[in-house]
């Protein structure tokens, strides 16, 4: 299809009419135009509209009939880059022009790159030799090579043999087309069509038990096509489907195989308006995904110090997605048990595919997601992409409107005025040189095993783990690594730290000069927390405790903790699973964010520099309230002085 052809929806169709000359072509729409058959039509007729009420979809045709000349070549091109839908003409007659459609036809409509469905149509039926091949034997080669074929079919306007179906069915094509949802090569459903028809399947399974029962499926039937289904029809039904597939039905109703295998049934026998109606019920598009009035999400408006977060109701749907898909109870959804969660979207395995989430999340030791992990993952693409969470819980089938699955969390600026953070999830970008540890603390985080091997981290890494409270609440923290050599171009972006809650800067306990350059980097950072505005608490974290630690290295972190006004450093050593509480608190200096900030050299000049200027005021203010006292008291004295006089 060349350029965007969706007209969804449907105000009018246009038919192009090609084929060579001599087949009929004319004859046919003068036919339909006026129920009637003429001699001598002319060579080409001017374009026919056939009315809104002339099918029962009830979307007016325009019909534009062609000249196969080559000196109307141009104009041909031009009609067909403007069609819906080709109807491609042979004479049943002349067995050479129904050569010419795999010939010259079909792959002239390729050449012009032209997405459309082609109806076949071969005119003057009854002029046709009976002793040819039937329609089906003809076609089916022509049908296998060129799936862009929708249907193949014979008429004769002369005797005005199911001319007005030809129409009819080049309306069909572009209403109810075939591609998108079966596969003729296979002759199955196309995957697409199968995750569609799963969430729907899944939304009209009220009480979850894997079938729609009576009740449910005469729901549906309403919802779709606005009357009910009879006891008999259900019953009827049902009987078709198990007669062909035993596990399609079970004592509880109809399973998603037999939904499918019903469709399926539909689409063979040509019904195809039928599982297009349900799936356009069901907010499709003609691609077969939800349309974008289905899809929008909220409005996700933000300063950059804000993020968003799941709601309560977000996270107990999302609880009993996860419960249900658990089926073997052990706590985890192994990774087929993820992929059938996520079977219902349009495109093939989950949107935590990325290798932005890669290794970043709690699973077990063959792969197995954890609830933990499972909850983590979602509140990290909830922080990433909110819009990307609001489409996927919709395909999930969340129910109403997922403005309420969201909210927007206070600034941060208002936290530190508050002295309280109330996020769910805190977010720690971690700091370090370069084999100081900032890895493995990570690991540590999603409960990975320690690595003797150094593998430095390409690029910036996340981890994601609930932290659990005091009291039975918990939080979920992400830790951010950055790499040490990209720090500088990131803090080039005067926003970099607005999301920040908590920054971590890691050295090797035993080594000067790693404690030498975290050090530099806490400074760094500090100094342009301090410039942008978006003042972060910092911790210091005293890595590999394990090893001997450094005198020299004691003295200096508690110089520098001291000086920056920070609490003395944290040591953990990963390697002896010691992490002294560590993602706690980290939690605990993002829920106080007016603690643990930092003070530079630039941040004490500031503040004595407004520290002299409100004494200055405070001066003046204190010299201005003695000489008006002055003033006061002499004319007190005057009028006292006077009135004694008097």
């Amino acid at each position: 299809m060349t350029g965007d052809r969706k007209k969804e929806p449907w105000t009018s169709i246009q038919v192009v009419v090609i084929g060579d000359a001599g087949v009929g072509k004319s004859s046919m729409i003068l036919t339909i135009a006026t129920d009637s058959f003429a001699e001598g039509v002319p060579h080409v007729l001017p374009p026919t509209r056939l009315p809104t009420d002339f099918y029962p979809d009830g979307v007016p045709l325009s019909i534009f009939d062609t000249s196969a000349r080559p000196e109307d070549k141009s104009k041909l091109d031009m009609e067909l880059k403007k069609a819906d839908v080709v109807v491609l003409t042979y004479a049943c007659d002349q067995p050479v022009t129904l050569a010419r459609l795999s010939k010259y036809w079909l792959p002239e409509l390729r050449r012009l790159e032209l997405n459309l469905p082609v109806i076949v149509v071969g005119c003057k039926l009854d002029l046709r030799d009976e002793r040819k091949p039937s329609l089906e034997e003809s076609m089916a080669p022509l049908m296998q090579e060129f799936q862009e074929i929708e249907t193949c079919m014979m008429c004769s306007a002369a005797e005005q043999i199911q001319v007005a179906e030809v129409f009819y069915y080049a309306q069909k094509a572009v209403l109810h087309p075939t591609g998108p949802l079966f596969d003729r090569e296979t002759q199955s459903l196309k995957p697409r069509c199968v995750r569609a028809l799963k969430r729907i399947f899944i939304l009209c399974d009220h009480d979850r038990d894997g079938a729609l029962s009576d009740a449910e499926l005469n729901e549906f039937q309403v919802k779709c096509f606005n009357a009910p289904l009879q006891p008999a029809e259900i019953v009827g039904v049902k009987k078709v489907v198990s007669d062909k597939m035993a596990e399609g039905v079970n004592k509880n109703g109809l399973t998603s195989i037999g939904f499918l295998f019903l469709h399926a049934l539909f689409i063979e026998r040509g019904r195809l308006e039928t599982t297009w109606t349900v799936l356009r019920k069901f907010g499709y598009n003609d691609e077969i995904t939800l349309r974008d009035d289905v899809l929008s999400s909220p409005s996700f408006k933000r300063a950059s110090d804000q993020s968003v977060e799941l709601t309560q109701k977000a996270i107990d749907f999302l609880r009993e997605a996860f419960t249900t898909l658990d089926q073997d109870g052990d706590g985890t959804l192994q990774p087929a048990e993820l992929e059938d969660m996520f079977s219902t979207a349009p495109s093939n395995g989950s949107p935590w595919d990325s290798p932005l989430y890669k290794n970043t999340t709690e699973t077990n030791s063959v792969g197995g997601i954890t609830w933990n992990g499972f909850i983590s993952q979602w509140e990290f693409m909830t922080l990433l992409d909110p819009q990307k969470s609001s489409a996927s819980l919709v395909y999930l089938g969340y129910p109403g409107d997922t403005s309420t699955a969201f909210q927007v969390t206070r600034r941060r600026k208002h936290d530190q005025k508050r002295q309280r953070s109330q996020r769910g999830v805190i977010q720690c970008f971690i700091f370090g040189p370069r084999k100081s540890g900032k890895s493995a603390i990570l690991d540590a985080l999603i409960g990975r095993p320690f690595k003797e091997s150094y593998d430095p981290s390409k690029g910036d890494r996340y981890a994601i783990n609930k932290i659990g409270l005091s009291g039975g609440a918990n939080k979920t923290l992400i830790m951010r690594e950055i790499n040490e050599a990209s720090v500088s171009a990131f803090l080039e972006d005067k926003e970099a730290l607005a999301p920040c809650n908590v920054a971590a800067f890691v050295y090797d306990s035993s080594s000067e000069e790693s404690l030498k350059r975290a050090a530099e980097l806490l400074e760094q950072v500090a100094v342009s927390s301090e410039c942008s505005g978006y003042e972060v608490p910092c911790l210091l974290l005293a890595a590999k405790n394990d090893e001997e630690s450094n005198p020299s290295c004691i003295t200096r972190s508690a110089r520098i903790c001291s000086t920056m006004g920070l609490e003395t450093p944290t040591p953990v050593s990963m390697k002896l699973g010691d992490n002294n509480n560590l993602f706690l608190r980290i939690v605990e200096a993002a829920q106080h964010p007016h603690l643990s900030i930092p003070e530079t050299e630039l941040g004490k000049s500031t503040k004595q520099h407004r520290q002299l200027i409100q004494q200055s005021v405070g001066f003046v203010l204190v010299g201005t309230t003695l000489i008006v006292g002055g003033i006061t008291l002499y004319r007190l004295y005057n009028m006292r002085k006077l009135h004694s006089s008097s």
